[in-house]
């Protein structure tokens, strides 16, 4: 037996003609490739940021062929600041698989564009909505509240099991008919409601298109869902970052290995403590080293306690084959770590 309640996609996509957001560059276009690149960039991250990045990355790389062709530096460097670089790698990457296995053409269906690198399930899904109309349903984390609240829900989305009763509710719930225009509309609409009304904190039911539907409100606990028992644990790491400088302002940079992280990332070296820091500098630099102020960078699951270390050291004493000098011009262009290009451009406004 079906678990849709009745008129629900109809007033979803009634609601996102009325209140739902607009005029975003991606709503514009049914262009797979630009609507391809605002999922990935919003994934984990929030609309206000994306706009500008997403404004430069168009730019730069108007379509998917011009992406293809770039290097691996060059859309790193774009995305540097953004965070999560496994996105931007499998962007670059995916751009190189549609030019040589589907002509520069992004398949039509999700289930193709699942074979792509960095396209999930609720990614594919979203494309082939947007872009063609596919009646296939989305689960990102907005869509999930949205759904295990109207139907109430409430088994534990830490179980696959669970997690794939969800998805088949959620492809009973999707529009039936004109999918065309309503497949659009209606994904939309669940991503709106679940971004400014239907939030994970004190959301604003009065104001929500299903409230009659809706089972957690008529039970009064909204914020009771969804359930997901499993949470990560925080950790935390110390790194001490050196900042080589030579006579004329250049610094010393190192590509880091592809995994872990910053992955693929030009960045200042990093070390365990500051003991494997001094005894990486020439010995006649180490009476020069110079502490900056330690600080904290916040990653999802994880917080850097950064220590940065200051040695001006001659542009000999430096080797490495993943590593090289760069000036400020250079260095602009590179993609790096965010709290590394915050300390090189605080350090190049002081000078």
């Amino acid at each position: 037996m079906s678990v849709r309640p009745a008129g629900f996609a109809a007033r979803i996509a009634q609601w996102q003609r009325a209140h739902g957001r607009s005029g975003l560059p991606w709503q514009e276009t049914r262009d797979p490739y630009r609507v391809w690149l605002s999922e990935v960039m919003l994934q984990q991250t929030q609309v206000t940021t994306v706009l500008e990045y997403y404004a430069r990355f168009l730019r730069r790389f108007p379509d998917v062929r011009a992406l293809a062709d770039a290097s691996a530096d060059e859309v790193l460097a774009l995305w540097s600041g953004l965070g999560y670089y496994s996105r931007a790698r499998n962007l670059h990457r995916c751009a190189q698989e549609v030019v040589a296995r589907h002509a520069g053409e992004f398949p039509r269906s999700a289930e193709a564009l699942q074979s792509l690198p960095g396209i999930g399930r609720s990614t594919a899904a979203a494309i082939a909505s947007f872009c063609f109309g596919e009646r296939v349903a989305i689960l990102d984390g907005n869509v999930r509240r949205v759904l295990s609240r109207v139907l109430g829900f409430g088994e534990d989305l830490a179980s696959a099991a669970n997690e794939r009763k969800l998805w088949e509710h959620a492809r009973e719930m999707l529009p039936s008919r004109q999918l065309h225009e309503s497949m659009p509309r209606y994904t939309q609409g669940l991503m709106d409601l679940g971004a400014t009304v239907c939030l994970a904190r004190k959301p604003e039911c009065t104001r929500c298109p299903v409230s009659e539907l809706c089972v957690a409100r008529g039970e009064g606990r909204p914020e009771a869902f969804p359930v997901k028992s499993r949470k990560l644990k925080r950790s935390a790491q110390a790194l001490w970052l050196l900042r080589a400088q030579a006579r004329d302002g250049a610094v010393w940079l190192e590509k880091r290995a592809a995994a872990g992280i910053w992955a693929g990332l030009y960045c200042l070296p990093a070390y365990e403590s500051r003991d494997a820091l001094c005894a990486a500098v020439p010995a006649r630099a180490r009476p020069k080293l110079r502490d900056d102020s330690p600080f904290v960078h916040v990653l999802t699951h994880k917080d850097l306690h950064l220590h940065p270390v200051i040695a001006p050291v001659p542009k000999g004493s430096m080797s490495g084959a993943q590593g090289g000098w760069f000036g400020a011009n250079e260095w602009r262009q590179l993609g790096l770590p965010a709290p590394v290009r915050r300390l090189l451009e605080a350090a190049q406004a002081g000078d």
